[in-house]
């Protein structure tokens, strides 16, 4: 290894930090279309996507799943697990996806990113189910082996994003994206237990719109309203919108999951057979204004009475 000069290091480190503070860069608008292959390296330049959606695979305890195993076997699990995962997101034409250790991140942006979004994360989750299974089929009796399967977040948001790293060592250079959107799907993610899949606020307005997503497949007593539940992101800050988003527990049918995954990626939106369940939902919706209405009625009514307001 070459000598370190320490200080003369340090010294570089501080003016070039100087010289960054001294002008912003420039950012290129890229609208809803971005090549990370063109992104710079070298120039003080960042480009812009006006709305990315993150999806965030976290293995739950995988710091545990080697252990006493041999290597061998610790390897081939981190690559049936993450690798399954990466096959899924490109799978879904993930526009970016990069391994973290345990687990992995997509982005996607542009035309119907929202839909290839949601389904490479609920496949995910079904994905989730079938790996632990094998998991516990090939170890029966490790006492060692932790519960584990994959935790879901998926957020949205713009993003900065440039090229970060040695300029003559593409080695040593990776995208550095700059927003709201990878971070919020980690900790959404992070917020749920295996096998589940939260989203944040932002994502949910979108799940909403879609029967398909929103809604269960007729199998049993269904459709229902049931698939999705509030759930408060408690990692974000508190007063965030986003915070206040949903958990999937179930997952793709058997019987409909390929027929509805199909639907989505088209772009479709409607069904024939929840007509009824919108209905409940907008009367719930319109019930629930009315009594906040009449009880911030009642508050101020009993306010003036108390002599706090004129």
């Amino acid at each position: 290894m070459t000598d370190v000069k320490l200080e003369d290091l340090i010294e570089e480190l501080d003016q070039k930090t100087k010289d960054e503070f001294a002008s912003t860069p420039d950012v290129v608008d890229k609208g809803h279309s971005l090549d990370v292959s063109a992104l710079p390296i070298t120039a003080r330049k960042w480009h812009k996507v006006t709305d990315a959606v993150a999806v965030v695979a976290d293995l739950k305890g995988s710091t545990k799943l080697g252990t006493g195993k041999w290597a061998a076997s610790t390897a081939s699990i981190y690559e049936a697990s993450t690798g399954g995962v990466v096959r899924i997101f490109d799978e879904f034409e993930a526009d970016f996806l990069a391994i973290q250790g345990d687990g992995a991140f997509a982005l996607f942006w542009g035309d119907r990113r929202y839909e290839r979004a949601l389904t490479a994360g609920i496949t995910v989750k079904r994905f989730s189910l079938d790996l632990v299974k094998r998991l516990e089929a090939r170890w029966p009796n490790d006492s060692a082996l932790p519960s584990t399967g994959f935790k879901v977040g998926i957020a949205s948001s713009r993003l900065l994003v440039k090229r970060v790293g040695t300029p003559r060592n593409v080695n040593q250079q990776e995208p550095v994206w700059a927003g709201k959107a990878v971070n919020y799907a980690a900790k959404a993610a992070q917020s749920v237990d295996r096998h589940l899949m939260a989203v944040t606020g932002s994502v949910w307005d979108r799940v909403e719109k879609n029967d398909y997503l929103a809604y269960t497949c007729p199998c049993g007593e269904g459709p229902s309203d049931t698939l999705w539940v509030d759930h408060t992101i408690d990692r974000l800050p508190d007063g965030d919108p986003e915070a206040q988003g949903r958990v999937l527990h179930s997952s793709w049918c058997a019987i409909h999951g390929e027929e509805y995954c199909a639907a989505v990626l088209r772009g479709e939106k409607k069904r024939d057979d929840v007509g009824h369940l919108k209905k409940a939902t907008a009367s719930a919706r319109m019930r629930e204004a009315i009594w906040s209405k009449a009880q911030r009625e009642r508050e101020a009514l009993r306010a003036r009475r108390a002599g706090f307001t004129s």
